[in-house]
This record gives structure tokens, sequence and C-alpha cells, in this order.
């Protein structure tokens, strides 16, 4: 049993201990339960106050068997808060608590399901972008190496329902399967979907077929950690300049520009606008437009019009992309 159970146990034997003394005491006595409560306390403690009243033999008879079981049962209590505390179930304790409610407090954050090395990445950069971000594990070894990282992690199985809704599901931005098991991201996939069916899902997979099941689970993206890694090899060894160029912009530490995506609401006041207007306010650059049919527009004409739904890929300054969402975020009837 753990140590917490024993705490529980012993606790709850020792209340029952001390309410049945105190009927004893009343049934036997005679007394106001008050009295019957206090005798009982001062019987247990042997703190060596006089006796509420005088007893008869039957209530001497009944005093020494409370003695024999309460100071048992309360010395059990202190031998096992004793190693509650030095085994740090405490706080352990204390830490869960404060864990879970960061965890409440989370709001359009993504859940990172798997811990393992694809996973622990994923994690690093999430961090490092100061994206708010939960783990879900099931392995206590994965548990206690995202608790030394100071990370915010739940510890279950993340195809269960109320492991998910622990982690925050119902606020979540997103969810990322980053299982090694291609079984376990399926299943993870279906939870998800039928808790959120608005969630944006990303899953990894490892084999061919899997991105099949995957797709009709209902994942967003799917993600082959291996095909990437080889295409990634080839473009370094056929464009190496390019691909510099892109990490630098994407993940440089210190760079001066960022490639950021925008989705725009139905609301946002750069619905109607073109890239020429949406430029001159914002000064960043827009890349790409993915219209909400699917289109990509490459290097968009600056006549093109931004319509609602619209994901764009813009190019510019930490202080450039700020402005444009802020006015992405701004409502058309706020302007």
């Amino acid at each position: 049993m753990n140590p917490t159970r024993r705490l529980l146990w012993g606790i709850f034997a020792l209340a029952i201990i001390i309410i049945a003394g105190a009927i004893g005491y009343v049934i036997i006595e005679g007394w106001t339960f008050i009295d019957a409560l206090y005798m009982t306390i001062i019987t247990i403690t042997t703190v060596g106050y006089a006796e509420v009243h005088p007893l008869t033999t039957a209530g001497r008879v009944f005093s020494i068997l409370l003695i024999i079981g309460g100071v048992s049962g309360a010395l059990y209590v202190l031998s096992v808060i004793a190693s509650y505390i030095i085994e740090g179930q405490l706080g352990i304790t204390l830490g869960r608590r404060r864990m879970e409610t960061n965890i409440a407090k989370l709001k359009e954050h993504f859940i990172l399901c798997g811990y393992g090395n694809v996973g622990q990445e994923i994690a690093r950069i999430f961090a490092d972008e100061k994206i708010p971000f939960v783990v879900i594990d099931k392995d206590q070894e994965v548990f206690t190496a995202a608790d030394k990282d100071g990370i915010l992690h739940v510890l279950g199985d993340a195809t269960n329902d109320e492991v998910l809704k622990e982690a925050g599901i119902e606020r979540a931005r997103g969810l990322v399967a980053a299982f090694g098991s291609d079984t376990n991201s399926v299943y993870v996939t279906l939870s998800a979907r039928g808790l959120r069916p608005d969630l944006f899902i990303e899953a990894r997979a490892s084999a061919p077929d899997a991105e099949i099941k995957l797709k009709k689970a209902g994942a967003d993206r799917i993600i082959s950690p291996y095909s990437i890694g080889a295409r990634r090899m080839a473009e370094l060894a056929l464009r190496p300049g390019i691909v510099d160029f892109i990490d630098t912009v994407v993940s440089g530490r210190g760079r001066e520009f960022e490639i950021e995506n925008i989705t725009v609401r139905a609301d946002s006041a750069l619905v109607g606008l073109t890239v020429e207007e949406t430029r001159n306010l914002s000064k960043a650059a827009i890349l790409a437009i993915n219209k909400s049919n699917g289109r990509l527009l490459a290097n968009p004409s600056v006549e093109v019009i931004i319509e609602s739904g619209d994901r764009l890929i813009t190019l510019g300054t930490k202080k450039q992309l700020t402005t444009l969402e802020e006015i992405c975020e701004r409502c058309q009837t706020n302007e």
C-alpha cells in the first residue's frame, strides 16, 4: 500500500475510534456527547487531565480498551505522517496540486502526447517559442523527466478521455501525437477527435499504411520523421543555402526576421483589404495565402483581396508581425 493510502486509512481508523469512544461513554455513562467526546480525546492523547465525571466500573473497563486501541491508532497515524513527510510524499502531493492548478489555467495551448526523443524535441521548441503546452505520458520514468525539466504534465494514458480532459482538451489549441507507436497515435487521434471535432490534430506515423489510418481517424496533419529526415538530407545536399536561410528565419536564435502563420476570421479587420493595404499597415510581407478552398497563392499580387478563412504566411520582424496580428484580431466594428 502506498504512503498516501496508508495515511488515509490511518486517519479513518483514528476517526472511527474517536467516534466509537464518544458513543461508548454516552451509552455507558449517560454523558452528553460533548463530555463524552472530550473524555475520549484526553484518554487517547493521555494528557493526564482529570475525568469529566466519576467513572463506573464498566466505564473504567471501556477506558482501558479505548486507551489500548486509541493510543495504538494515534501512534500508527503519527508514524505514517512521519514516513509520508520523510519520503517526500507531501512535497510531491503539493507539487502535483500546483501542477493541476497551472494546467487548469491554460488556454489556447497544445497537448503533447508522448515524451520520447521526438516529444522532447517538440517540447524544447515549444518552450523556446514560449508556446503553452502540457505533456501526457503513462511512463513513470518519462513523467519524472518531464517533472525535472519543469514541464507541465499529466501521468496517464492519452487514449483515455478523462486524461485528455485533465490536460484541458476543451480549451486546447491543438494536439500533437508524438508516440513511437502508430497504434497509440491512432487511438489518441480517435479519442481527441471525439471530444473536440474542431481541434487541430497532428500525428506522427512510422509506417506508410499508418498514414491512411490516421487520416481516417481524423488527423489534420500526419508527419513521418523518417521521410522528413530523408527529404531534409536531400535538400541540404542539393540546396544548402536555401535550407540555411529557412532555418535561420524559422528557428535561428536571435533572428531578426520571423515567419508566422495567421488565420483570418470572418469579423477580422483584414477582410476586404488588399495585400498592398495590409503591407502598408503592418510593413510585414505576405509570402503566400492559403485560401479557404485549399488553393495556395504563392507570392500573391498586391491586388489580391484577403478573405475570411484565409491563412497568411507572413515574413517580418517581431514588431511587424505583432502589429499584423493585432490588426487581424481587431473586429471590423471596432475599427
